[in-house]
């Protein structure tokens, strides 16, 4: 799966995880909960 530009630059952000659930692909971070993103 093709990863979109937004989560590109979530995942650049310290503490932050990508996660695969469901057949989505999916950006947690856990240093600051409210950042987040979803793709799928």
């Amino acid at each position: 799966m093709k990863v979109r530009s937004s989560l590109r630059s979530l995942k650049q952000q310290r503490g932050s995880v990508v996660v695969r659930r469901r057949g989505r692909v999916l950006v947690v971070n856990r240093l600051s909960p409210r950042a987040k993103g979803r793709q799928g």
